[in-house]
């Protein structure tokens, strides 16, 4: 069993949880109602504060700010709560909010995430496992990011947008509509310009894979005939196949239309 360490100069409150292992820093400040796992490691002067559960062995760096009342006008004090999964690496300066109320109560992130110096989480969102946060990444309220989503620096994502699993948001994107599983996000409106190819390979898709994917990615955003029509086409001919389920159930699942423009390839797609 190992002893966790506390700097002298931190300030854990009475009543936080500190699992096996820990390793809190100078200056550090702990909040009453934080939980933080085992192995966990809190730089310097990290605050955590409300009701926040951090898994094990996180590593938080200097300035984070985990667990804050939620940015907004209509939360009234409620203990809502910051739920941070196991394996994370967050960087300095990033902030993450508790939920509201208004919605689910709880702010979730995921396991194995990477969250860059400057990224901010905001109240409600849910953040799927091995997302990566380039700098200054900000989500606005009620976001829903998938697994394995990347985004490029200077990313930033309006309120109750989802963005699928394996998508890429180029950098300075500004996502206003959802982005399908695997698709790639580029401009300042944020078009969808083609698909992860490099991504899904790298999370060892094979060459068929890909090429059905973007097949029925063309005959979905290219063929003839209005887009519901072309959805169902698509959802017939692909019945079979896992990935582009995936997309299609995504699709069916948003409580709006999908409004994202679409371009070919105007983001360098690899072929």
């Amino acid at each position: 069993m190992s002893t966790s360490v506390i700097d002298p100069s931190a300030r854990v409150e009475a009543g936080a949880v500190i699992g096996e292992g820990v390793t809190i820093g100078p200056f550090c400040t702990i909040g009453p109602n934080a939980k933080i796992g085992d192995g966990c490691r809190l730089v310097s002067h990290v605050n955590v504060t409300g009701h926040t559960s951090i898994g094990a062995r996180t590593v938080i760096y200097p300035f984070a700010s985990l667990g804050t009342p939620p940015q907004s006008l209509g939360y009234k004090g409620e203990p809502t709560r910051l739920e941070i999964g196991a394996d994370n690496d967050i960087r300095e300066h990033v902030t993450m909010n508790t939920g509201t109320v208004a919605d689910r109560g709880v702010t979730i992130v995921g396991n194995s995430c990477f969250f860059m110096v400057g990224s901010h989480v905001a109240h409600d969102c849910v953040v799927g496992n091995k997302v990566i946060f380039a700098n200054n990444v900000l989500l606005g309220g009620h976001s829903q990011i998938g697994d394995n989503v990347v985004f490029g620096g200077g990313v930033a994502v309006r309120q109750f947008v989802r963005i699928g699993e394996g998508a890429m948001i180029v950098g300075l994107s500004g996502v206003r509509a959802d982005v399908i599983p695997f698709g790639m996000a580029h401009g300042p409106l944020a078009n969808l310009v083609g698909l992860n190819v490099v991504g899904m390979r790298r999370r060892g898709l094979s060459k068929s894979d890909v090429h059905r994917v973007r097949e029925a990615y063309q005959a979905l955003f290219f063929g003839e005939g209005e887009f519901r029509v072309r959805l169902d086409k698509v959802e017939a001919s692909y019945a079979s196949d896992d990935l582009v389920k995936r997309i299609i159930a995504f699709i069916r699942a948003g409580k709006r239309p999908l409004t994202m423009a679409v371009h070919r390839n105007e983001a360098g797609e690899d072929t």
